[in-house]
């Protein structure tokens, strides 16, 4: 049976405009950008404009598709506040195509610099390097094209790659690769300066350790139980440190990282409660757990119950990924070619940095 026609959209049910004040400005200076490209010369969309009803797509659960989108275009309030004329479905289709979505990252850029640390305990505000939350996450999808990525030969998805600010709960870049794409060589090629990288064991790699300091960052990751290393110096554990569970703080080297790794490690282990199934399996197939793990930074100077407390704070990425994928709504792709997908991850960010500073705290689904 066929489902019910779904309603037009009214000019009372879209709402949002107030947020999008800020950014308007700054996407005046995308006007003109690809303009050019249009395939059909009766197509005259600008990027600014379809920028603009994408983030007011996020604003609005029920503008939940490209053909909504477009029926919001012909609404008198939405034109006159974002002065964008009437699109049609073919032009918005066509933009994903067109448009560059790298233009976008200089405006993220200038939001993310906007927006003041919203919260965290003192010690890490106290941090010298920004801290940043690296994971990937898997966008299933059902491309229309050949040339879209892949997970297997059934299952067809990409993989976004975030960084995420802790201190300030946003997200401040994605990368868009197929769904098998090494999580390591995205990371490596996108450092900068000024980070301290929080990252969980699939990212142990002492090359990536390597390139990480190269970039004059930091990383605090998790490494493995069984890691080998040769104790330097073992250092004394203060009252704090054992109050939060900490029972070993030490300077090592790895054997195996000579000629790769020549900064100085240091190894914090921390007590834990692990999480065990009858079987002696996790739920990946991997070996049990232990009572303890293995945190490696090249941060020397803070307490180990300061390393222990960044490590902690590595779930908050976590939570943003539910809260995109369903509060944002981006389990739906409004586009299936990688520059179309690229443009909402892109779009979703600035959404975040918009609420952020209209707010002046985390996004909720409150919010």
């Amino acid at each position: 049976m066929a489902g019910r026609p779904k309603p037009q959209l009214k000019e009372e049910d879209v709402r949002g405009f107030k947020y999008l004040d800020l950014i308007l400005p700054l996407l005046k200076k995308l006007h003109d950008h690809a303009c050019e490209q249009a395939r059909a010369p009766n197509r005259k969309r600008h990027d600014d404009e379809y920028i603009s009803l994408l983030l007011l797509h996020v604003f609005n659960p029920m503008m939940a598709s490209l053909r909504s989108i477009q029926q919001a275009s012909q609404l008198k309030t939405v034109q006159e506040k974002l002065g964008c004329p009437r699109s049609s479905l073919g032009s918005l289709s066509e933009a994903a195509r067109v448009f560059d979505p790298d233009v976008l990252i200089g405006i993220i850029a200038d939001l993310a610099g906007r927006v003041p640390v919203l919260n965290g305990p003192a010690p890490l505000r106290e941090l010298k390097g920004i801290l940043t939350r690296v994971d990937g996450t898997v966008l299933k999808a059902l491309p229309k094209r050949v040339e879209a990525l892949w997970l297997d030969e059934e299952h067809r998805a990409f993989k976004r790659h975030t960084q995420f600010q802790l201190l300030k709960s946003v997200p401040v870049r994605m990368d868009l690769t197929a769904a098998n794409g090494d999580e390591r060589e995205v990371l490596a090629a996108t450092r900068v300066a000024g980070l301290i990288d929080v990252l969980d064991r699939g990212y142990a790699t002492f090359q990536l350790f390597r390139d990480i300091v190269n970039a004059g960052s930091s990383f605090v990751c998790r490494i493995r139980d069984n890691s080998v290393f040769e104790v330097v110096e073992e250092r004394e554990l203060s009252r704090e440190a054992l109050d939060a569970g900490v029972v070993r703080d030490a300077v090592v080297r790895f054997p195996n990282a000579r000629g790769v790794l020549d900064t100085p490690v240091r190894i914090v282990e921390v007590e834990c409660r692990p999480h065990r199934k009858a079987s002696g399996k996790t739920g990946r197939g991997g070996p049990e757990q232990g009572d303890t793990l293995l945190i490696a930074t090249d941060l020397l100077d803070p307490g180990p119950e300061v390393i222990w407390l960044i490590y902690k704070h590595r779930w908050a990425i976590e939570t943003f990924f539910r809260f995109f994928k369903h509060v944002l709504g981006c389990r739906h792709l409004l586009s299936h070619c990688s520059d179309g997908i690229r443009i909402q991850m892109y779009t979703a960010i600035l959404v975040c940095l918009l609420l952020a500073l209209w707010t002046g705290r985390k996004p909720t689904l409150r919010t």
